[in-house]
């Protein structure tokens, strides 16, 4: 029997430990899940007799060692502080790792290691990352097995409420980890634009949103997300003149949440005293700078954000909670944990609504053997969750890695080190399994003058 060990049971893994269960008696596995929170854990098992549930304290580094030595396979679905922990024990005990998260430089520094051991880890295989750069690297060899040459690759992803159900005046709803919503951005971002790059620090990523339009989907706004650059290397585009990775929203999401960043709202690092006894319009208060003038609250916010008092930014600001002044009530001690609260209370996602991610990727082609001509390709997908069901986001995130486990413990994975998921023995077979879960990708292809660019 094969031992699965799903670490954490949070909004984006219940589809992954619905898979997994499904799949455990024809393929003689036992899955185990474990979560700080017990009660999640067994929620998500069900009383399945091929799982289980437990507690567990990832920091708890015994118990951690002891449940990672018993796995053939851990699927880490913790947040990404936590990842190097983990696949250090993975390594130790010569345990395969799939991760969602994305790669970093400690991860890199594994990959010998992972190699002599036997093992691999793998990262970034939910949605994005994951669905995203499998579908770039499908349509980046399509495109080559043509004898084209990209010119400008841009990719977009995004979870967001379907357009039936943006019922809030943010036009966004909690599906995943809150703490990424509330700390997005806090990296920076690097892109390459016409030849140049372009670098925003984190307090400026917001303000740096641009339209686009999504067949099926209408109007959007895209702002850059993190690091572009380093996935030229990754998909093998050192010649392309643009390169660019972004997230989209609803338009109004970046002008909104900028003001948040502006305020200082996402801050991980800073204690505020007795934060459960404070209301949000005590910790607005605090940062605001006494120099500002203002009878009230509301017109102190306006002014040292330089925005209208009675525009449509304050009237989010103040429907999202910021003026509210009954206490928090928070577990926590930042403002960052007072406001992933606070998205989690004003943003869920009701009863009988639906989310939607989005993937959209916009190449431009030059084929050398068409006399140079120029062709734009665009590949869509959009995918809607069920109503009191399976979110989009946990169908999109949880799938691609629970089908990366059954291709290591069946064998068809023949991968050592520290991967992402570009590699063809790893996007071929899932991007068949997803096409048959109904994730289809549309793709359109128009000839565009020289000189007509694709760009933010």
């Amino acid at each position: 029997m094969k031992h699965i060990l799903v670490l954490g049971a949070g909004q984006s893994a219940p589809y992954l430990i619905h898979w997994l269960l499904g799949q455990a008696r024809a393929n003689d596995w036992f899955i185990t899940v474990a979560d700080r929170d017990i009660k999640a854990a067994s929620r998500h098992v069900q009383g399945h007799d091929r799982g289980l549930g437990i507690q567990l304290d990832i920091t708890d580094s015994d118990m951690r060692r002891t449940q990672i030595a018993k796995a053939d396979i851990v699927v880490n679905m913790m947040a990404p502080k936590f990842q190097h922990l983990i696949a250090w024990d993975c390594l130790n005990h010569s345990t395969h790792m799939v991760s969602v998260s994305y790669r970093d430089q400690t991860i890199r520094d594994l990959c010998p290691d992972a190699q002599r051991r036997g093992i691999l880890i793998l990262n970034e295989i939910g949605l994005d990352p994951g669905i995203d750069h499998m579908s770039s690297m499908s349509l980046i060899d399509k495109i080559r097995g043509q004898n084209g040459v990209i010119t400008s690759f841009i990719s977009y992803g995004s979870g967001i409420p379907a357009p039936e159900s943006d019922q809030n005046p943010l036009k966004y709803v909690i599906t995943w980890n809150p703490r990424n919503v509330v700390m997005a951005g806090e990296h920076g971002a690097q892109y390459l634009i016409d030849g140049k790059i372009k670098i925003l620090p984190w307090h400026r990523v917001f303000q740096h949103s641009w339209p686009v339009y999504v067949d099926g989907l209408g109007r959007m706004e895209a702002y850059p997300n993190r690091d572009s650059l380093s996935y030229m290397k990754t998909f093998g585009l050192d010649e392309v003149s643009t390169m660019v990775r972004g997230t989209l929203r609803y338009p109004g999401w970046s002008e909104t949440w900028l003001q948040i960043v502006r305020l200082g709202l996402p801050n991980e690092t800073l204690r505020i005293p007795n934060l459960p006894q404070r209301s949000f319009r005590e910790i607005t208060e605090m940062f605001i700078p006494r120099h500002v003038s203002g009878a009230t609250l509301e017109s102190r916010v306006a002014n040292y954000l330089n925005i209208s008092q009675t525009g449509k930014i304050m009237e989010n600001l103040s429907w999202l909670g910021l003026f509210d002044d009954q206490p928090c009530g928070v577990r926590g001690e930042t403002s960052a944990e007072a406001m992933i609260a606070l998205l989690q209370r004003k943003l869920p996602l009701g009863k009988d609504m639906q989310d939607m991610v989005v993937i959209v990727h916009e190449i431009i082609v030059r084929y050398p053997e068409r006399n140079d001509e120029l062709e734009k390709t665009v590949s869509t997908l959009l995918y809607t969750g069920e109503k009191n069901g399976f979110t989009a986001m946990a169908k999109s995130v949880g799938l691609p890695a629970a089908l990366a486990v059954k291709l290591l413990l069946t064998d068809e994975l023949p991968l050592l080190g520290c991967h992402i998921p570009t590699h063809a023995a790893i996007y071929r077979p899932i991007l068949r399994e997803l096409e048959k879960a109904g994730f289809h990708f549309i793709e359109k292809s128009t000839p565009i003058a020289q000189g007509e660019v694709s760009g933010t």
